[in-house]
């Protein structure tokens, strides 16, 4: 059996935790540099806020229900999330973490256990010790899972969060309610060529044969069918190392200078080399990339990216801050007024064994070096120690007007409690 725990409303459930006068408020959440709403309350569903609305267009609906309007604060949210994961661990050893606020529980040798109660602890537990509600939806597959926690969350009351397909008969009832544009894994492109053929629920999509599934959707197709009837073909994920790194941001305004996109990309590559050197990995490419505004048609438009060959792989923020800026070099062109820029970092090959070259190799004194960097930064504050490209006097920053405390990571920013 499979157990899937999800944050109900995730971002705006954490600004809840510190702010019990936030509870029942209509809450949205703005994505970087406070442009679009990609998070939501209940409330604020209800009322008709829709997900990817330009804040400039939402402000009128905001200002009339008196909504409260969050930019997104990761450090709170990324710190919460890893909470609840650590408590999940507890629940199971086998975890595999979906999203910040979703997380897979292989339920192995449960077979006396009453699974409804178990997911009601797991639930009550995460509530207790994070102060975040979730629901459970358990099932003998992860596509199935998914399926129980939509039933968990759609009808709290009668579920108390927490269901569990575990019988046929309840299985074919949640797929005959479950429309096939919400199955999981189920996109827009295939939703509507299943609907195209009246396909409207996913027990419908299970009785399609094997050969129309795999010839219109692959054996990707063919495995969420055999998922949805029960058949376990999807495993916990195990944690591997990422193919790429990639850092990037859109500006707070826009920049023609060469100057300014060097010190910004210079920032980016030298938050790449750092997540390198905490995964242990080295690169062997880079690429960097520039553009214009595409919401700006009347003003010239511009995109340029570029890959650059390193000659030896590397994790060093020297030698990668170094390649990216020639990069940039080759792509900058005057006359344009650039909005967001890119670093990522590819070809990742293990720290141990490095790969040698023959002719040239990284200077050995930067492992030393990067050493103490990450030391003193993580110690003493992120970016505390900088290279000379980016500029020490000015800490870029995402436009975030309506940012909330980082209650739980900065000591300067925890919660007050007045007797």
């Amino acid at each position: 059996m499979f157990a899937l725990v999800d944050g109900n409303n995730f971002y705006a459930s954490c600004e809840r935790v510190f702010r019990p006068d936030l509870r029942n408020v209509p809450i949205v959440i703005l994505s970087n540099n406070d442009g679009v709403i990609i998070a939501r309350s209940n409330e604020a569903k209800a009322l008709g806020v829709p997900m990817g609305l330009p804040y400039f267009k939402s402000k009128d609906i905001i200002l009339k229900h008196k909504m409260k309007v969050f930019s997104s604060n990761y450090a709170l949210y990324g710190d919460m999330s890893n909470r609840m994961m650590t408590i999940l661990r507890t629940f199971s050893p086998d975890v595999e973490v979906y999203s910040i606020d979703e997380a897979f529980l292989k339920l192995t040798g449960f077979e006396n256990f009453d699974l409804t109660k178990y997911g009601i602890q797991i639930r009550k537990t995460v509530l207790k010790s994070t102060g975040l509600p979730t629901g459970v939806g358990i099932a003998p597959t992860k596509a199935l899972a998914k399926v129980a926690n939509k039933i968990a969350k759609k009808y709290p009351e009668k579920t108390q969060s927490s269901y569990v397909i575990d019988t046929d008969e309840k299985r074919i009832k949640a797929l005959k309610w479950t429309k096939i544009e919400d199955v999981w894994g189920i996109g827009r492109r295939h939703a509507k060529r299943l609907q195209s053929i009246n396909i409207k629920t996913a027990y419908q999509f299970t009785q399609l044969s094997d050969y129309w599934v795999k010839k219109h959707m692959s054996v990707i197709g063919l495995r969420l069918k055999k998922e949805l009837m029960g058949e376990s073909v999807l495993d916990i994920e195990q944690i591997q190392r990422k193919k790429s790194i990639a850092t990037t941001r859109s500006f707070d305004k826009t920049y023609t200078k060469f100057e300014d996109l060097k010190e910004r990309v210079s920032t980016f590559a030298f938050s790449c080399s750092e997540k390198l050197r905490k995964q242990r990995t080295h690169c062997n490419s880079l690429m960097v990339f520039i553009h214009t505004s595409g919401f700006k048609k009347l003003e010239p438009q511009y995109y340029k990216s570029i890959v650059v060959k390193l000659p030896f792989s590397t994790h060093s923020s020297i030698d990668i801050v170094k390649y990216a800026i020639k990069g940039l070099e080759l792509i900058y062109k005057e006359g344009y007024k650039y909005k967001k820029a890119g670093v990522i970092v590819n070809d990742l090959t293990p720290e141990i064994p490095k790969q040698l070259n023959l002719f040239e190799e990284s200077n050995k004194a930067h492992n030393e070096l990067m050493k103490v960097m990450d030391n003193i930064n993580m110690t003493y504050g992120r970016h505390l120690l900088k290279l000379g490209s980016m500029d020490k006097k000015v800490t870029w920053k995402m436009k975030q007007e309506n940012l909330s405390q980082r209650y739980s990571t900065c000591l300067k920013e925890v919660i007050e409690v007045k007797v």
